[in-house]
C-alpha cells in the first residue's frame, strides 16, 4: 500500500506545501503559548498559600484560553485548506497519525466514560471510616487513566481536557489540578477506543479493585458508561517537561 495521498508524490501542489508549513508553525506558536500557563511559583513551596496560588493560576489560564482558542482556529482553517489544495479533502495532521498522538486535534468515537465520586456528604459516616476514606484521591483518577491506557485507549480526557503524555494530575486539598485548573469531584475520564478492550482494561487494574472496595464500605462513586460518538478537545496544554539539575555540590 502507498503512503497517505499528499505524502504521495514529490510534486506537490505550491499551495498545499504552504498551508501545511502553516498548520505546524502555527501549532507551534500555539504550543509555546500555552506552555506559559506552567511557568510560576512552585506548588509544593513551604511559603505557598496554596488555595490563593491555584486560584491565581487558574485566572491566567483563563486568559490565555482566549489566545489559544484563536490560535487553534487557525490552525484548523490552514488544516482544512491544505486538504482540499490537494483535491482529498483529507487532514494532514491526521494522515500522519501527529492529530491523535500528540491531541493536537479534537477527535470523535466510541468509548466509555468513568466517574468518580466523594462519598455522600448527606449520609452517616460508616463505622470506623477517617475522612480520607470518604474521597476520590489522586492515585484513584491516575488508576483510571493507566487502566484505560493499558486497555488500548487511542484518545482521552479528564474533565474537559484532554490528557497526552506529559498530561499531570495533582490533587491540592480537596480539588483536582490538571494543567494549572482546578477541579472539584465527580470526577469524569473519557477515553475513546475500543469499549470492550477498555472495560477489560478497567477490570484487569488490582488498583481500581482496592478502589472498588471502598465504593462498597464507605459508598464511593464508581460508575463506568458507554458512548458511540465521545467528543474530546484537542490539547490546549503545554507539552515542555521540567526536571531537577544537581547542584555544583
Amino acid at each position: 500500500m502507498g503512503g497517505p495521498p499528499w505524502r504521495r508524490s514529490a510534486r506537490r501542489p505550491t499551495a498545499r506545501r504552504l498551508a501545511v508549513a502553516g498548520v505546524f508553525a502555527l501549532a507551534g506558536l500555539l504550543f509555546a503559548t500555552s506552555a506559559q500557563t506552567s511557568r510560576g511559583t512552585d506548588l509544593r513551596s513551604e511559603n505557598a498559600d496554596l488555595g490563593s496560588l491555584v486560584a491565581q493560576r487558574s485566572r491566567e489560564n483563563e486568559q490565555r484560553s482566549a489566545q489559544v482558542s484563536a490560535l487553534r482556529g487557525e490552525v484548523d482553517t490552514l488544516t482544512r485548506d491544505a486538504g482540499s489544495s490537494a483535491g482529498t479533502g483529507g487532514d494532514p495532521l491526521q494522515d500522519t497519525g501527529l492529530g491523535t498522538t500528540s491531541g493536537a486535534l479534537a477527535v470523535t468515537g466510541p468509548g466509555v466514560t468513568v466517574t468518580l465520586d466523594d462519598a455522600p456528604t448527606s449520609e452517616p459516616r460508616p463505622a470506623g471510616a477517617a475522612p480520607d476514606d470518604l474521597v476520590v484521591h489522586q492515585q484513584d483518577v491516575e488508576a483510571v487513566v493507566n487502566a484505560l491506557w493499558a486497555g488500548g485507549a487511542e484518545a482521552m480526557m479528564i474533565m474537559d481536557q484532554r490528557i497526552v503524555s506529559t498530561s499531570a494530575v495533582r490533587c491540592v486539598g480537596n480539588v483536582l489540578v490538571l494543567q494549572g485548573r482546578t477541579y472539584s469531584p465527580p470526577y469524569r475520564i473519557s477515553a475513546i477506543g475500543d469499549v470492550d478492550a477498555l472495560r477489560s482494561g478497567l477490570a484487569r487494574s488490582s488498583a481500581i479493585s482496592i478502589y472498588q472496595e471502598y465504593v462498597s464500605a464507605y459508598g464511593l462513586g464508581y460508575q463506568v458508561s458507554t458512548g458511540k460518538d465521545l467528543q474530546l478537545p484537542a490539547f490546549d496544554g503545554t507539552t515542555s517537561t521540567t526536571y531537577a539539575k544537581a547542584g555544583a555540590g
